[in-house]
């Protein structure tokens, strides 16, 4: 995901957000567009590339995704859930905002990207996507609930695995499938691209908890230690640093194996799966 990426999403982005300057919309374009890799818009356009489709019908869809992201980290940074000021490296929306916008915000960045997804694409594949995309937010919050119930508690590296197996890697799969869909994508390329999708969200996921362990707010844009602030198991507390690294790069080389059948055009996600273990941010 280069800046030239991210520039071609955001302006697409900017097409399909509000225009008015009221509190809410304000707050929606205020979370979208403080920065951000584009991780998730970029798996959707590539998944779709190498399953023959054209990127370019894939935008709306990817932009939709990276809408409902955002509401998730907006809602994930409220007082009530991990209690977070800082995002991206700058206040989260409900310091800007107030908890009640915040929350609203979040809320309507969720409806408008199945309103995109609504108005862009035929209806049978409209609601191919919407079903694919509702179930795997449900997944989502699943997750979420596991990790707040969670909290002050040691939890199996099992359990630990199933919470992120919902809340990260859900939506890093469902960017991947969804691209796929648009592509008319046979059953095995989804098959494979769904395994993909369930390795990189854990790689994913593990060096998110590495980076909470050992980098600096001012890298990462986010406060860093929350976890063992807010009595959290992570992959660290739970396999230690060394052996938290291990598994990260053991589920990035299955990632990448899972891709076996595409061969040389799935080189770009392969890449993915070593930025996600080897990032910084």
């Amino acid at each position: 995901m280069d800046n030239k990426f991210s520039r071609k999403i955001d302006k697409h982005l900017k097409k399909y957000l509000p225009k008015d300057n009221s509190d809410l919309s304000s707050a929606m374009k205020y979370s979208t567009m403080i920065g951000g890799k584009r991780f998730r818009p970029y798996l959707c356009l590539e998944a779709c590339k190498i399953c023959g489709g054209n990127q370019n019908d894939a935008i709306p869809a990817a932009c939709a995704i990276e809408m409902i992201h955002t509401f998730t980290l907006i809602h994930d940074d409220l007082p009530c859930m991990d209690n977070s000021d800082l995002r991206r490296g700058k206040p989260a929306c409900h310091k800007v905002f107030g908890e009640d916008i915040a929350l609203l915000a979040g809320d309507a960045l969720n409806t408008l990207a199945f309103q995109i997804i609504a108005k862009y694409y035929e209806p049978a594949k409209a609601a191919q996507v919407v079903v694919e995309l509702s179930r795997a937010l449900i997944n989502v919050v699943k997750g979420q609930v596991i990790d707040i119930q969670s909290e002050g508690k040691k939890i199996s590296l099992e359990k630990l695995k199933k919470m992120h197996l919902l809340k990260t890697a859900a939506l890093i799969g469902i960017s991947l499938k969804i691209g796929a869909i648009l592509a008319n994508a046979g059953d095995n390329q989804l098959k494979s691209l769904s395994k993909y999708g369930q390795h990189l969200g854990l790689a994913f996921q593990i060096a998110d908890d590495i980076l909470d362990a050992t980098s600096d707010s001012k890298i990462i844009g986010k406060p860093v230690g929350a976890d063992e602030k807010n009595l959290k198991s992570t992959y660290v507390s739970i396999l230690g640093l060394e052996k938290a690294g291990e598994f990260a790069d053991l589920n990035s080389k299955k990632a990448k194996k899972a891709l076996s059948r595409f061969g040389k055009k799935a080189d770009n996600l392969i890449r993915v799966s070593d930025f996600a273990v080897n990032r910084k941010t």
